[in-house]
């Protein structure tokens, strides 16, 4: 049986050598720069919704296939990310 989700559970995760906070709380999923306050965040209903992808897609966020592949592919987007 799962444990039911009742309040604050923090983690550090490391992305590109920098750490960084996940918070899985009640109302949704945080992810913030460790030391800093503000971070992007997401609520429950959001992602079983859709309106994460969405937001990523508008914002020009990584997929998931850029953020898992090797250093060639991240050169590659850095090619079509010109503005």
């Amino acid at each position: 049986m799962a444990t039911k989700l009742d309040k604050l559970l923090k983690r550090e995760i490391d992305i590109d050598g920098k750490p960084y906070m996940v918070t899985l709380s009640p109302d949704g999923v945080k992810l913030t720069e460790k030391g800093k306050r503000k971070g992007q965040g997401v609520s429950w209903k959001g992602l079983v919704n859709g309106e994460a992808a969405t937001a990523l897609s508008l914002s020009g966020g990584a997929s998931e296939s850029e953020s898992d592949s090797d250093s060639e592919s991240e050169s590659a987007g850095a090619e079509h990310s010109g503005s």
